[in-house]
């Protein structure tokens, strides 16, 4: 039973530490592409991280339209989740490399919502393509300023959109560079 209290505590972590990170990192990137304010889904993020950022925001001010308390609060998540699987394990703490594992773990998460938001767009491409629903309209929102410019580039294939294959590619080999860097305790926080 002992031997279960370790992996438990993990997995709560990873759980608990993972779901909030999602939303926080879910915010900056609406925020950064402009997505739809009035959206259910953005409400929903936007009151359950409004509790932890509205203090931050009272001391450290977004730049030039770029969420930085969002991304502060992220790294601060990420840090503490880090030094409690740290702890669990009873691995010892280094502080640069707590922050360093911390900010690969914020960006292998952001490759991660992207990664996993352009299989549902191919997915509802294909099964829904005139959906309305809140969901499909942010995720559209969220990738199009990184599908726009590929679509430009890549030529005409008669109607059939080949920009989240590249995409996929950049982020799969992106993701294995942000990884080798990571622990494979921490890894998985992605």
């Amino acid at each position: 039973m002992e031997s279960l209290l370790p992996e438990i505590g993990l997995m709560f972590i990873n759980m608990f530490f993972g779901l909030y990170l999602l939303l926080i990192l879910l915010r900056f990137l609406f925020q950064l592409v402009r997505a739809d304010f009035y959206n259910p889904i953005s409400q929903f993020i936007l009151k359950a991280t409004n509790p932890l950022l509205i203090p931050i925001r009272r001391v450290i001010p977004s730049i030039k339209g770029l969420d930085i308390p969002s991304l502060i609060l992220a790294m601060a998540v990420q840090m503490l989740g880090v030094v409690l699987v740290l702890l669990i394990l009873g691995a010892g703490i280094n502080p640069i490399s707590v922050v360093m594992w911390s900010a690969l773990l914020l960006i292998a998460l952001v490759l991660q919502i992207y990664f996993f938001s352009l299989i549902i767009m191919v997915i509802a491409s294909w099964v829904a393509p005139q959906s309305h629903n809140p969901a499909l309209a942010l995720i559209h929102q969220l990738l199009e300023p990184v599908t726009k410019p590929i679509r430009n580039i890549l030529p005409d294939m008669g109607g059939i959109d080949l920009s989240p294959i590249l995409i996929f590619f950049v982020i799969t080999i992106l993701k294995k560079v942000v990884l080798v860097y990571i622990p494979p305790v921490l890894a998985m926080f992605v």
